[in-house]
Protein backbone atom coordinates (compact mmCIF):
# COMPACT_ATOMS: atom_id res chain seq x y z
CA UNK A 1 0.00 0.00 0.00
CA UNK A 2 1.21 3.52 -0.79
CA UNK A 3 -0.09 7.08 -1.05
CA UNK A 4 -0.68 9.52 -3.86
CA UNK A 5 0.21 12.97 -2.59
CA UNK A 6 -0.79 16.47 -3.67
CA UNK A 7 0.95 19.47 -2.11
CA UNK A 8 -0.82 22.82 -1.98
CA UNK A 9 1.95 25.37 -1.52
CA UNK A 10 2.07 28.59 0.47
CA UNK A 11 4.96 30.93 1.14
CA UNK A 12 6.23 31.83 4.60
CA UNK A 13 3.58 34.55 4.91
CA UNK A 14 0.80 32.06 4.15
CA UNK A 15 0.11 33.34 0.64
CA UNK A 16 -1.28 30.53 -1.56
CA UNK A 17 0.84 29.71 -4.60
CA UNK A 18 -0.82 26.69 -6.21
CA UNK A 19 -0.38 22.92 -6.18
CA UNK A 20 2.43 20.71 -7.39
CA UNK A 21 1.53 17.80 -9.66
CA UNK A 22 0.54 14.74 -7.64
CA UNK A 23 3.11 12.02 -7.03
CA UNK A 24 3.37 8.71 -5.23
CA UNK A 25 5.22 7.90 -2.01
CA UNK A 26 5.83 4.41 -0.62
CA UNK A 27 4.66 4.80 3.00
CA UNK A 28 0.88 4.62 3.43
CA UNK A 29 0.79 6.35 6.83
CA UNK A 30 -0.42 9.90 6.41
CA UNK A 31 1.71 11.43 9.18
CA UNK A 32 4.99 10.21 7.68
CA UNK A 33 6.30 13.05 5.51
CA UNK A 34 9.98 12.26 4.93
CA UNK A 35 9.31 10.67 1.55
CA UNK A 36 7.01 13.57 0.62
CA UNK A 37 9.76 16.10 1.25
CA UNK A 38 12.25 13.93 -0.64
CA UNK A 39 9.83 13.39 -3.54
CA UNK A 40 9.17 17.12 -3.98
CA UNK A 41 12.91 17.76 -3.98
CA UNK A 42 13.80 15.02 -6.46
CA UNK A 43 10.89 15.50 -8.83
CA UNK A 44 10.48 19.25 -8.84
CA UNK A 45 13.56 20.75 -7.18
CA UNK A 46 11.35 22.22 -4.43
CA UNK A 47 12.24 22.32 -0.73
CA UNK A 48 9.03 22.02 1.26
CA UNK A 49 7.96 21.85 4.88
CA UNK A 50 4.78 19.81 5.20
CA UNK A 51 2.40 21.66 7.51
CA UNK A 52 -0.85 19.72 7.81
CA UNK A 53 -3.41 17.40 6.27
CA UNK A 54 -5.98 19.00 3.97
CA UNK A 55 -8.07 16.25 2.39
CA UNK A 56 -8.14 12.52 1.75
CA UNK A 57 -10.24 10.27 -0.45
CA UNK A 58 -10.92 7.84 2.38
CA UNK A 59 -12.29 8.23 5.87
CA UNK A 60 -9.13 7.17 7.70
CA UNK A 61 -5.52 6.21 7.08
CA UNK A 62 -3.60 4.47 5.64
CA UNK A 63 -3.09 4.98 1.91
CA UNK A 64 -5.21 6.65 -0.72
CA UNK A 65 -5.02 10.07 -2.33
CA UNK A 66 -4.04 12.63 0.28
CA UNK A 67 -3.43 16.38 0.03
CA UNK A 68 -1.34 18.48 2.37
CA UNK A 69 -0.52 22.12 2.90
CA UNK A 70 3.21 22.71 2.50
CA UNK A 71 5.39 25.78 2.87
CA UNK A 72 8.17 26.90 0.52
CA UNK A 73 10.72 29.64 0.99
CA UNK A 74 10.21 31.03 -2.52
CA UNK A 75 7.84 30.33 -5.43
CA UNK A 76 9.04 27.21 -7.27
CA UNK A 77 10.09 27.29 -10.90
CA UNK A 78 7.75 24.48 -11.93
CA UNK A 79 4.20 25.25 -13.10
CA UNK A 80 1.61 25.06 -10.34
CA UNK A 81 -2.07 24.19 -10.68
CA UNK A 82 -4.75 26.45 -9.23
CA UNK A 83 -6.02 25.13 -5.94
CA UNK A 84 -8.58 26.28 -3.39
CA UNK A 85 -7.45 25.92 0.22
CA UNK A 86 -9.16 27.09 3.38
CA UNK A 87 -6.46 29.17 5.09
CA UNK A 88 -8.70 30.67 7.76
CA UNK A 89 -7.20 30.66 11.28
CA UNK A 90 -8.18 27.70 13.43
CA UNK A 91 -7.86 27.96 17.22
CA UNK A 92 -6.79 24.33 17.63
CA UNK A 93 -4.16 24.42 14.89
CA UNK A 94 -0.74 23.23 16.03
CA UNK A 95 2.10 25.79 15.92
CA UNK A 96 4.10 23.67 13.46
CA UNK A 97 1.07 23.42 11.13
CA UNK A 98 1.15 27.16 10.42
CA UNK A 99 3.35 28.99 7.90
CA UNK A 100 6.55 30.02 9.62
CA UNK A 101 6.04 27.47 12.40
CA UNK A 102 8.63 24.92 11.26
CA UNK A 103 11.21 27.65 10.66
CA UNK A 104 10.75 29.02 14.18
CA UNK A 105 11.11 25.58 15.75
CA UNK A 106 14.17 24.72 13.67
CA UNK A 107 15.79 28.05 14.55
CA UNK A 108 15.30 27.26 18.24
CA UNK A 109 16.79 23.78 17.81
CA UNK A 110 19.79 25.07 15.89
CA UNK A 111 20.51 27.67 18.58
CA UNK A 112 20.37 25.00 21.26
CA UNK A 113 22.66 22.68 19.33
CA UNK A 114 25.08 25.53 18.61
CA UNK A 115 25.16 26.20 22.36
CA UNK A 116 26.10 22.56 22.89
CA UNK A 117 28.87 22.72 20.28
CA UNK A 118 26.89 20.66 17.77
CA UNK A 119 26.33 22.76 14.63
CA UNK A 120 23.65 21.58 12.21
CA UNK A 121 24.54 20.90 8.58
CA UNK A 122 21.42 19.04 7.45
CA UNK A 123 17.72 18.96 8.32
CA UNK A 124 15.18 16.28 7.38
CA UNK A 125 11.50 16.55 8.25
CA UNK A 126 10.12 13.15 9.24
CA UNK A 127 6.58 13.59 10.59
CA UNK A 128 3.83 16.19 10.78
CA UNK A 129 0.39 15.61 12.25
CA UNK A 130 -1.77 16.65 15.17
CA UNK A 131 0.25 14.73 17.79
CA UNK A 132 3.78 15.77 16.84
CA UNK A 133 6.19 17.25 14.36
CA UNK A 134 9.59 15.57 14.09
CA UNK A 135 12.80 16.56 12.33
CA UNK A 136 16.22 14.91 12.19
CA UNK A 137 19.12 17.37 12.50
CA UNK A 138 22.52 16.12 11.34
CA UNK A 139 25.96 17.54 11.96
CA UNK A 140 29.65 16.66 12.39
CA UNK A 141 29.05 15.74 16.06
CA UNK A 142 26.19 13.40 15.22
CA UNK A 143 22.44 13.58 14.84
CA UNK A 144 19.71 14.95 17.09
CA UNK A 145 15.94 14.92 16.86
CA UNK A 146 13.59 17.86 17.27
CA UNK A 147 10.13 16.89 18.44
CA UNK A 148 7.30 19.33 19.02
CA UNK A 149 4.06 18.22 20.67
CA UNK A 150 0.70 19.74 21.65
CA UNK A 151 -0.14 20.97 25.13
CA UNK A 152 -1.57 17.64 26.30
CA UNK A 153 1.84 15.97 25.72
CA UNK A 154 4.09 18.72 27.08
CA UNK A 155 4.81 16.81 30.28
CA UNK A 156 7.09 14.53 28.23
CA UNK A 157 10.02 16.83 29.00
CA UNK A 158 9.38 16.51 32.74
CA UNK A 159 9.30 12.71 32.44
CA UNK A 160 12.56 12.70 30.48
CA UNK A 161 14.26 14.88 33.10
CA UNK A 162 13.19 12.45 35.81
CA UNK A 163 14.31 9.43 33.77
CA UNK A 164 17.72 11.04 33.22
CA UNK A 165 18.43 10.77 36.93
CA UNK A 166 16.41 7.64 37.77
CA UNK A 167 17.09 5.21 34.90
CA UNK A 168 19.36 6.97 32.37
CA UNK A 169 20.29 3.79 30.51
CA UNK A 170 16.66 3.19 29.53
CA UNK A 171 15.68 6.70 28.46
CA UNK A 172 16.38 9.09 25.57
CA UNK A 173 18.93 11.81 26.29
CA UNK A 174 17.16 15.16 26.57
CA UNK A 175 19.40 17.89 25.15
CA UNK A 176 17.00 20.83 25.53
CA UNK A 177 13.34 21.70 26.03
CA UNK A 178 11.21 24.82 26.13
CA UNK A 179 7.71 25.65 27.36
CA UNK A 180 6.01 25.37 23.94
CA UNK A 181 6.27 21.59 23.57
CA UNK A 182 9.65 21.51 21.85
CA UNK A 183 12.17 18.90 22.95
CA UNK A 184 15.58 18.14 21.49
CA UNK A 185 16.80 14.55 21.82
CA UNK A 186 20.10 12.87 21.11
CA UNK A 187 20.10 10.20 18.42
CA UNK A 188 19.53 6.61 19.56
CA UNK A 189 21.26 3.87 17.51
CA UNK A 190 19.21 1.00 16.17
CA UNK A 191 15.63 0.83 15.01
CA UNK A 192 12.10 0.85 16.40
CA UNK A 193 11.30 -2.63 17.65
CA UNK A 194 7.88 -3.17 16.09
CA UNK A 195 8.80 -6.76 15.23
CA UNK A 196 9.98 -7.67 18.74
CA UNK A 197 9.65 -11.38 19.53
CA UNK A 198 8.58 -12.88 22.85
CA UNK A 199 12.04 -12.71 24.38
CA UNK A 200 12.40 -9.04 23.51
CA UNK A 201 8.94 -8.20 24.80
CA UNK A 202 9.87 -9.93 28.05
CA UNK A 203 13.02 -7.80 28.26
CA UNK A 204 11.00 -4.63 27.60
CA UNK A 205 8.61 -5.56 30.41
CA UNK A 206 11.56 -6.09 32.77
CA UNK A 207 13.04 -2.73 31.74
CA UNK A 208 9.77 -0.95 32.44
CA UNK A 209 9.51 -2.67 35.82
CA UNK A 210 12.87 -1.11 36.70
CA UNK A 211 11.45 2.31 35.80
CA UNK A 212 8.23 1.75 37.71
CA UNK A 213 9.90 0.41 40.83
CA UNK A 214 12.14 3.48 40.93
CA UNK A 215 9.18 5.84 40.39
CA UNK A 216 7.01 4.62 43.27
CA UNK A 217 8.49 7.04 45.76
CA UNK A 218 8.52 9.89 43.25
CA UNK A 219 4.87 9.70 42.17
CA UNK A 220 3.86 12.93 43.91
CA UNK A 221 6.92 14.74 42.58
CA UNK A 222 6.12 13.64 39.03
CA UNK A 223 2.55 14.93 39.39
CA UNK A 224 3.90 18.22 40.76
CA UNK A 225 6.14 18.45 37.67
CA UNK A 226 3.09 18.23 35.40
CA UNK A 227 2.66 14.51 34.74
CA UNK A 228 -1.09 13.70 34.67
CA UNK A 229 -2.44 12.19 37.88
CA UNK A 230 -4.67 9.24 36.95
CA UNK A 231 -4.62 7.37 40.22
CA UNK A 232 -7.69 5.39 41.25
CA UNK A 233 -10.88 7.50 41.39
CA UNK A 234 -9.16 10.33 39.51
CA UNK A 235 -8.85 8.05 36.49
CA UNK A 236 -12.57 7.24 36.62
CA UNK A 237 -13.48 10.95 36.63
CA UNK A 238 -10.96 11.68 33.88
CA UNK A 239 -12.44 8.97 31.64
CA UNK A 240 -16.02 10.17 32.16
CA UNK A 241 -15.11 13.80 31.53
CA UNK A 242 -13.40 13.07 28.24
CA UNK A 243 -16.05 10.71 26.96
CA UNK A 244 -18.84 13.22 27.65
CA UNK A 245 -20.52 13.97 24.35
CA UNK A 246 -19.65 10.58 22.84
CA UNK A 247 -22.06 7.68 22.57
CA UNK A 248 -21.01 5.47 25.47
CA UNK A 249 -24.14 3.31 25.61
CA UNK A 250 -22.14 0.19 24.79
CA UNK A 251 -20.09 0.67 27.99
CA UNK A 252 -22.84 2.07 30.20
CA UNK A 253 -22.55 -0.74 32.75
CA UNK A 254 -18.74 -0.53 32.82
CA UNK A 255 -18.86 3.23 33.41
CA UNK A 256 -21.49 2.85 36.13
CA UNK A 257 -19.29 0.35 37.97
CA UNK A 258 -15.99 2.11 37.28
CA UNK A 259 -15.45 3.65 40.73
CA UNK A 260 -16.21 0.35 42.46
CA UNK A 261 -13.95 -1.48 40.02
CA UNK A 262 -11.08 0.91 40.75
CA UNK A 263 -11.64 0.28 44.47
CA UNK A 264 -11.26 -3.44 43.78
CA UNK A 265 -8.08 -2.71 41.81
CA UNK A 266 -6.64 -0.74 44.72
CA UNK A 267 -7.41 -3.67 47.05
CA UNK A 268 -5.04 -5.79 44.93
CA UNK A 269 -2.21 -4.00 46.70
CA UNK A 270 -0.01 -2.65 43.90
CA UNK A 271 1.45 0.87 44.21
CA UNK A 272 0.82 3.75 41.85
CA UNK A 273 3.82 4.70 39.78
CA UNK A 274 4.93 6.12 36.44
CA UNK A 275 3.06 4.54 33.52
CA UNK A 276 4.39 4.91 29.99
CA UNK A 277 0.87 4.85 28.58
CA UNK A 278 1.73 3.50 25.11
CA UNK A 279 4.25 0.71 25.74
CA UNK A 280 4.12 -1.21 22.48
CA UNK A 281 7.41 -2.47 20.96
CA UNK A 282 7.43 0.32 18.37
CA UNK A 283 8.04 2.75 21.23
CA UNK A 284 11.27 0.96 22.08
CA UNK A 285 14.43 1.54 20.11
CA UNK A 286 17.29 -0.92 20.11
CA UNK A 287 20.36 -2.17 18.29
CA UNK A 288 20.65 -5.72 19.65
CA UNK A 289 22.81 -4.59 22.56
CA UNK A 290 20.66 -2.06 24.36
CA UNK A 291 17.06 -0.81 24.50
CA UNK A 292 15.67 2.67 24.99
CA UNK A 293 12.02 3.35 25.78
CA UNK A 294 10.89 6.37 23.77
CA UNK A 295 7.79 8.54 23.25
CA UNK A 296 6.74 9.33 26.82
CA UNK A 297 4.04 11.85 25.89
CA UNK A 298 1.25 9.49 26.96
CA UNK A 299 2.82 8.98 30.40
CA UNK A 300 0.83 9.39 33.59
CA UNK A 301 0.96 8.43 37.24
CA UNK A 302 -1.31 5.49 37.88
CA UNK A 303 -1.51 1.72 38.05
CA UNK A 304 1.48 -0.24 36.67
CA UNK A 305 -0.71 -2.90 35.03
CA UNK A 306 -1.64 -0.57 32.18
CA UNK A 307 1.80 -1.01 30.62
CA UNK A 308 1.83 -4.82 30.61
CA UNK A 309 -1.68 -4.73 29.14
CA UNK A 310 -0.46 -2.50 26.29
CA UNK A 311 2.69 -4.57 25.74
CA UNK A 312 0.61 -7.73 25.31
CA UNK A 313 -2.16 -6.12 23.25
CA UNK A 314 -2.84 -8.13 20.11
CA UNK A 315 -1.04 -11.27 21.31
CA UNK A 316 -2.85 -14.57 21.71
CA UNK A 317 -3.27 -16.14 25.13
CA UNK A 318 -0.32 -18.51 24.66
CA UNK A 319 2.06 -15.57 24.19
CA UNK A 320 0.35 -13.27 26.68
CA UNK A 321 0.27 -15.63 29.66
CA UNK A 322 4.04 -15.95 30.28
CA UNK A 323 4.58 -12.19 29.93
CA UNK A 324 1.84 -11.42 32.45
CA UNK A 325 3.06 -14.20 34.76
CA UNK A 326 6.61 -12.80 34.78
CA UNK A 327 5.26 -9.28 35.34
CA UNK A 328 3.13 -10.51 38.24
CA UNK A 329 6.04 -12.41 39.78
CA UNK A 330 8.18 -9.26 39.80
CA UNK A 331 5.47 -7.28 41.54
CA UNK A 332 4.71 -10.05 44.01
CA UNK A 333 8.39 -10.09 44.95
CA UNK A 334 8.08 -6.36 45.67
CA UNK A 335 4.68 -6.62 47.39
CA UNK A 336 4.21 -10.19 48.74
CA UNK A 337 0.62 -9.55 49.85
CA UNK A 338 -0.48 -8.20 46.46
CA UNK A 339 -2.60 -9.88 43.78
CA UNK A 340 -1.16 -8.66 40.46
CA UNK A 341 -3.07 -11.12 38.29
CA UNK A 342 -6.42 -9.94 39.63
CA UNK A 343 -5.40 -6.34 39.02
CA UNK A 344 -4.66 -7.18 35.38
CA UNK A 345 -8.01 -8.92 34.96
CA UNK A 346 -9.91 -6.00 36.51
CA UNK A 347 -8.08 -3.39 34.45
CA UNK A 348 -8.25 -5.14 31.08
CA UNK A 349 -11.54 -3.45 30.03
CA UNK A 350 -10.48 -0.22 31.77
CA UNK A 351 -7.37 -0.08 29.58
CA UNK A 352 -9.52 -0.05 26.46
CA UNK A 353 -11.86 2.49 28.06
CA UNK A 354 -8.90 4.73 28.92
CA UNK A 355 -7.72 4.58 25.31
CA UNK A 356 -11.18 5.65 24.13
CA UNK A 357 -10.90 8.64 26.48
CA UNK A 358 -7.40 9.42 25.16
CA UNK A 359 -8.65 9.49 21.58
CA UNK A 360 -11.61 11.62 22.66
CA UNK A 361 -9.12 14.03 24.22
CA UNK A 362 -7.22 14.19 20.93
CA UNK A 363 -10.39 14.98 18.99
CA UNK A 364 -11.35 17.73 21.43
CA UNK A 365 -7.98 19.44 21.07
CA UNK A 366 -7.05 19.20 17.40
CA UNK A 367 -8.38 21.03 14.39
CA UNK A 368 -11.28 19.38 12.51
CA UNK A 369 -9.31 18.67 9.32
CA UNK A 370 -7.10 16.32 11.36
CA UNK A 371 -10.03 14.35 12.85
CA UNK A 372 -9.79 11.51 10.29
CA UNK A 373 -6.66 10.31 12.08
CA UNK A 374 -8.64 9.46 15.25
CA UNK A 375 -12.38 9.63 14.52
CA UNK A 376 -12.88 5.85 14.36
CA UNK A 377 -10.71 5.11 17.39
CA UNK A 378 -13.19 6.19 20.07
CA UNK A 379 -16.03 3.83 19.05
CA UNK A 380 -13.56 1.02 18.31
CA UNK A 381 -12.04 1.26 21.80
CA UNK A 382 -15.47 1.47 23.42
CA UNK A 383 -16.54 -1.69 21.62
CA UNK A 384 -13.38 -3.43 22.76
CA UNK A 385 -13.91 -2.30 26.36
CA UNK A 386 -17.47 -3.63 26.27
CA UNK A 387 -16.26 -6.96 24.95
CA UNK A 388 -13.68 -7.28 27.72
CA UNK A 389 -15.94 -6.22 30.59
Amino acid sequence: MSRTVTLALVDSAGTPLGALPSFGVPEPWWQEVGSIVDGARRRYGVEVSVLRLLTADRAAPPGGCVSYLAEVGAPPRVPLAPVTVDLAPQPRRAPWAQPGGPARSLAWAKRELDRLGRPVTGVNQQRSWNLSAIWRLDGPQGSAWLKQVPAFFRHEAAVLRWLATATPDLAPTLLAADDTGRILLDHIPGDDRYAADQAERAAIAADQHTVQRRAIGDADALVAAGVPDLRGPTLARWIRDRLAGHDTSVVADLLADLDARMDRVRACGLPDTLVHGDLHPGNVRGDGRSRTIIDWGDAFVGHPAFDILELTEGLDEIDTAPLVAAWAARWRAERPDSDPERAVDLLRPVAALRLAAVYAMFLANIEPSEHPYHRDDVPACLERAAGLA
